[in-house]
């Protein structure tokens, strides 16, 4: 579970290594990537305007909006032991995030989508061939469940009109692992959290967390409020903002054993679309967001309502949530 800026500023930190041939080459290959602009095609939202420089820059400034989701696979032994899709082999997007990163790079909007919202799944371009169906009061995340990332992308695109540049996905395993390879994770905590289904016991009041606690915190949902999907979104908001602060406090150029290791750990965690599935690609969108911090980044939730015919599922609220999209536009 993931998210967002966390992960596209951890690409910065595999900028240094980029000089030792056989580095590059190991941590290239780590990376595994899905061409979603060939399977959706041109039926698609407009890409975003770019406003030209004046002059010429190295590194891209304009505005992206980044689709982040974290998966609850089962696949390994690791994300298995860490509680990852319940029964069945399947996998959904059991967080997702759209990251809107502002013209210039010097400040970013994070809006979560409740995974219990209520939305019309478009039809899917199938890998095997011919399409998944339109389903109508589907649940958010089976989207990724029925067509992986390809269908995910598009739903978003479908509700909300906005042009996913690119694709991030992280699963549990990656995301505990980065923690630790960071060296843990600092946060805050309103009210004690005891939540028997991701096994977090917490006292209000700041903690370090290793990775294995950090995601129960990101899994952790009747532990807290009235145990709904959207108290658990405000504790993996105030996660993103933590892991973009640790980014920011270590000093992994000090350190390169340990600069390696993230980075190491980082690509052999992602799966992202095809535009950044090589170092050149991930180095240049980390660098061009040097300037951006924890303070510069919004974090909202979708604005939405209980669905009128299921009080378990929510759909958007409009017109607030159409406006939302709109300002990403």
């Amino acid at each position: 579970m993931l998210k967002a800026a966390g992960i596209a500023l951890g690409c910065v930190l595999v900028a240094s290594l980029a000089g030792a041939a056989w580095a590059y080459w190991h941590l290239n290959r780590n990376i595994d990537s899905v061409d979603i602009n060939s399977a959706l095609g041109d039926d698609r939202p407009a890409r975003a305007m770019v406003t030209p420089d004046g002059a010429a820059s190295p590194l891209p400034s304009g505005a992206l909006n980044i689709l982040v989701l974290g998966s609850d696979s089962r696949s390994g032994e690791r994300n298995a032991t860490l509680g990852g899709g319940g029964e069945g082999d399947g996998a959904r997007s059991d967080t997702a995030m759209v990251v809107h990163i502002d013209e210039g790079r010097t400040g970013a909007t994070i809006v979560s989508i409740p995974r219990d919202t209520l939305v019309t799944r478009p039809a899917c371009p199938r890998e095997s061939g011919g399409s998944t169906s339109v389903a109508y009061n589907a649940m958010f995340n089976s989207a990724y469940s029925v067509g992986g990332p390809v269908c995910a992308v598009k739903t978003v695109e479908s509700m909300t009109n906005v042009r996913m540049d690119h694709y991030i996905e992280i699963d549990f395993a990656g995301f505990a692992d980065l923690v630790d390879a960071l060296g843990g994770v600092t946060v805050t905590t309103d009210e004690d959290i005891s939540d028997e289904d991701s096994h977090l016991e917490l006292e209000a009041g700041t903690h370090h967390l290793d990775g294995e606690q950090a995601l129960a915190l990101a899994r952790t949902r009747h532990g807290i409020g009235d145990g709904s999907d959207l108290g658990r979104i405000g504790l993996q908001q105030t996660l993103v903002k933590a892991l973009l602060d640790q980014v920011s406090a270590t000093d992994l150029l000090a350190n390169p054993a340990k600069l390696y290791n993230v980075a190491d750990t980082l690509t052999g965690s992602l799966t992202t679309d095809t535009g950044l599935d090589s170092l050149t690609e991930l180095m240049s969108l980390g660098r061009s967001l040097q300037g951006l911090s924890s303070t510069d980044t919004r974090t909202v939730t979708m604005p939405v309502l209980p669905a009128p015919f299921d009080r378990n599922r929510v759909i958007a609220d409009e017109p607030e949530a159409g406006a939302l999209w709109e300002s990403l536009r």
